[in-house]
């Protein structure tokens, strides 16, 4: 990453490109859903790290549904997105059903409690507006289940979507997908003729039988892969590049870090790079992973620290490296998923931990 034309006064540096998320949402919608269901857009958490409002105006002219977790979400995209559907998944409390309707934000009603609690509001203020409702289809996490729907207060709801969510769509031969799929459809034929959507981004990829009317990419459309297994067409969305601010002379037995869990082999040089777990580099890849000079792996030595980690830069000629230089963190060598498996965890998680300490730079050019 050229990093001349970014803040010189933060020790990292986020590159988001925003025609790499608008050529992953054509590539679901063009290659995988196709032209018979819709393909909508999850922006919750801030579109995963990489800023909501800034992914909402790359999206908006070709995307006509959002989703993100939380009311406040939702108002925070109803400006930038005055004629699109926003649905908040995580539905309402009950001191926000106000703002669902003053902002035309659709709430995924996911317990009996909440459908309740959204009729006697629409009973006492003589309103009719659209809702969604949730499946619990074998994930015991969000929605309701096949008991809730025999209740009365369900007869009479009239929602403009029914939804689910796969357990282990990551796993495209695990059993478990075909069951909830099953079990999705037993339960939405209780309301004949609603649209209906049960995959995210992993779902997508089992195959059309799992796209119903709708799908909702969120993490796909940052780049990060649907599983191990399935070939895809997904653009990496994010470099992430981090200035060396010191280098130090090791003689053998010297340790580094924390703890001081690596011990030098042999005389050494070690670059102390200004990111840490406070930025979403993870803790638990000290002595695991590696950042990047051009080709060359320079591995994570000791313990990450709060603002700092060390990597062993040994392998790089000693006037190639100065303080002040950059080494790639995310980036051609190395993508979000590679970086999360060294570190012991997903995509995800990596994504939705980086900092607000970086400088930040988006670019939106093919």
């Amino acid at each position: 990453m050229d990093v001349k034309q970014i803040n010189q006064q933060t020790s990292a540096f986020l590159k988001i490109n925003l025609a790499a998320i608008r050529h992953n949402w054509f590539s679901l919608h063009r290659n995988f859903v196709g032209t018979t269901t819709e393909c909508a857009a999850v922006l919750k958490a801030d579109a995963y790290g990489l800023g909501m409002e800034e992914v909402a105006r790359a999206l908006r002219d070709h995307v006509k549904t959002f989703f993100v977790a939380h009311p406040e979400e939702g108002k925070r995209l109803r400006s930038l997105l005055p004629s699109q559907r926003i649905f908040i998944l995580h539905g309402f409390l009950p001191n926000q059903i106000d703002d669902i309707v003053r902002y035309n934000l659709v709430p995924v009603l996911n317990s009996y409690a909440q459908v309740k609690q959204w009729q006697n509001f629409c009973k006492v203020h003589g309103c009719r507006h659209p809702v969604a409702l949730q499946f619990d289809s074998g994930m015991s996490r969000f929605g309701l289940s096949e008991e809730d729907l025999d209740r009365e207060a369900l007869s009479s709801c009239q929602p403009v979507l029914v939804m689910s969510h796969l357990a282990c769509a990551d796993h495209p031969n695990d059993a478990s997908n075909e069951w909830q799929r099953q079990n999705f459809i037993r339960m939405a034929q209780r309301f004949p003729g609603v649209p209906r959507s049960l995959a995210a981004s992993s779902g997508i990829f089992l195959g059309s039988k799992y796209h119903f009317d709708l799908v909702r990419p969120g993490a796909a459309l940052y780049g990060i892969a649907p599983n191990e297994e399935t070939p895809h067409s997904l653009k990496p969305v994010v470099e992430l590049d981090a200035r060396i601010l010191q280098i130090r002379h090791l003689t053998k037995g010297a340790s580094v870090g924390y703890g001081l869990t690596w011990e030098a082999k042999h005389a050494a040089r070690i670059a102390t790079v200004g990111i840490g777990y406070a930025d979403g580099f993870l803790r638990s890849a000290g002595n695991k992973a590696a950042l990047w000079w051009r080709d060359k792996r320079l591995p994570v030595v000791g313990r990450v620290s709060m603002d700092s980690l060390s990597v062993d830069i040994s392998t790089i000629p000693e006037a190639a490296l100065t303080d002040d230089m950059s080494l790639s963190v995310i980036g051609p060598h190395q993508d979000v998923d590679a970086l999360a498996r060294a570190s012991g965890t997903i995509g995800y998680e990596i994504l939705t931990s980086l900092g607000s300490r970086f400088s930040r730079i988006y670019c939106d050019n093919e």
